[in-house]
């Protein structure tokens, strides 16, 4: 699949190759930031329940001329991309400095 980078006049937009894997990286790290531990019902809540599903999307985009693909692109390529799971348990609260501290109560 090709990706235009965003943010460039058209004439000067570059492509690039991102694979499958990369794809599904990307959607972990938003979720992750965007819905903390929430992420995986959220995207259930869209009918996404396992890596494949976002393949589909994907392909989807691609049938639909929103996405370019390789030959060697396939929707296999998201195949066990990673366990849902993971958006609970690789979640880390934020801590911010200056709230809640012991040093603040003086």
């Amino acid at each position: 699949m090709a990706v235009k980078l965003a943010g460039r006049a058209s004439a000067d937009v570059q492509e690039r190759h991102v694979t499958g894997q990369e794809v599904l990286a990307g959607l972990r790290a938003h979720a992750l930031e965007l819905f903390g531990p929430l992420g995986r019902a959220v995207w259930s809540s869209w009918g996404i329940h396992e890596a494949l599903d976002w393949g589909q999307v994907v392909f989807l985009l691609v049938e639909n001329g929103h996405l370019k693909r390789q030959e060697s692109d396939t929707i296999e390529d998201f195949r066990n991309g990673f366990d849902f799971a993971e958006l609970v348990s690789a979640y880390r609260v934020p801590l911010v400095e200056g709230l809640g501290g012991a040093e603040e109560a003086g």
